[in-house]
C-alpha cells in the first residue's frame, strides 16, 4: 500500500535561496517543455511522447546554464508532470467538460519539485535529522512521527506553501494487507456523514459541523486589502504571506478532521475542544 508522510522543513536563509532557485529552474523547464510540445505538434501534426521530450534533456544542459546543477531525476519528473497535466485535461474532455490548453506557469503557481527513486535520504548530522537532497543541500527536517522501518521511500516532493513555509512529502510503500472483515459485525459502529452535522454514528455520537464564518470573513477582508496593493511589489508579497498565516481555514479543517478521528478512538482532541 502507498502512503504519504508530510513533514515541516526548517531551512536556513541560504537553504531557502537554493530551494527557490531549484524550484524556478524546474518551472522554466516546465514552460520550455510545453513550448516544445506545441512546436512538435505544429510540425508533425501529433503530440510527442514523453520519452521524446525527456531525451532532449542532455542537449539542453549543454547551453542552459544552471540546468546541470539540478538533479537529473528531478528534471525528468518535471517532464512527467507536464504529461500528467495533459492526461488530466484529456480525461476531463472525454467526460464532457469544456477544457482549454495548458498554460505557462508563473512563479506563484509552480511551488514544488520531486525527487523520484533516488537523490534523497534522511540522515543525522550535527545531532539533528536532515533531508539530504542531491545537488541541493542537507536541510533540517522536523520528524514529528517516525517512518516505519519496513517502509520503502519511493519519492519526496519538496513544496513551498503560500505562507513561505517549506514541507517535504514522502511517498512511502509498505507491504500491508487490507484488514480482514470483522468476525462479529454486531460490535461494529456505523458512521454517516450528515448535512447539518459533520457526522453521527449508530452509538448516538454526533460531531457538529465546523463553523469557519469568522475565518472566512477575515480572509475576505485581508484579500480586499491585498487587491489594493501593486501586484508583485514587496508590500504585495508580504501581505500575501500574511494572509496565509493569519487566515487558515484549510488548516482549521485539517485539525477538525484529525480531532474527529480522535473522538471515535476515545482520545481527547488536541487543544481540549469538544466537538459534540
Amino acid at each position: 500500500m502507498y502512503y504519504a508522510y508530510k513533514y515541516r522543513l526548517k531551512p536556513s536563509d541560504a537553504h531557502r535561496e537554493e530551494l527557490d532557485r531549484h524550484r524556478d529552474i524546474c518551472r522554466q523547464l516546465y514552460n520550455h517543455t510545453l513550448y516544445r510540445l506545441n512546436e512538435y505538434q505544429d510540425e508533425h501534426g501529433e503530440l510527442p511522447s514523453m520519452t521524446t521530450l525527456r531525451s532532449e534533456l542532455p542537449d539542453l544542459k549543454k547551453w542552459w546554464d544552471g540546468l546541470s546543477n539540478v538533479y537529473s531525476k528531478v528534471l525528468q519528473t518535471v517532464v512527467e508532470r507536464l504529461f500528467d497535466n495533459l492526461k488530466s485535461l484529456s480525461t476531463l474532455k472525454k467526460n464532457g467538460y469544456g477544457v482549454g490548453q495548458l498554460k505557462w506557469k508563473p512563479p506563484r503557481e509552480f511551488r514544488s519539485f520531486t525527487y523520484s527513486q533516488s537523490g534523497f535520504k534522511l540522515d543525522k548530522k550535527g545531532g539533528q535529522t536532515v533531508l539530504s537532497l542531491s545537488k541541493l543541500a542537507d536541510i533540517p527536517i522536523r520528524l514529528h512521527r517516525a517512518i516505519p522501518d519496513a517502509a520503502k521511500l519511493k519519492q519526496v516532493t519538496v513544496k513551498k506553501e503560500p505562507t513561505g513555509k517549506w514541507f517535504a512529502t514522502f511517498g512511502v510503500q509498505m507491504d500491508r494487507e487490507p484488514p480482514e472483515p470483522p468476525e462479529n459485525p454486531e460490535k461494529c459502529v456505523g458512521i454517516d456523514v450528515g448535512i447539518l452535522n459533520y457526522a453521527h454514528d449508530t452509538d448516538g455520537t454526533v460531531v457538529g459541523a465546523l463553523d469557519l464564518s469568522d475565518e472566512r470573513e477575515r480572509l475576505e477582508r485581508e484579500q480586499r486589502k491585498l487587491s489594493r496593493k501593486q501586484h508583485g511589489s514587496n508590500n504585495y508579497e508580504k501581505h500575501d504571506a500574511r494572509c496565509g498565516v493569519s487566515c487558515r481555514p484549510s488548516a482549521e479543517r485539517r485539525d477538525f478532521l484529525h480531532s474527529s478521528r480522535l473522538l471515535r478512538s476515545g482520545v481527547r482532541p488536541r487543544g481540549g475542544r469538544r466537538l459534540t
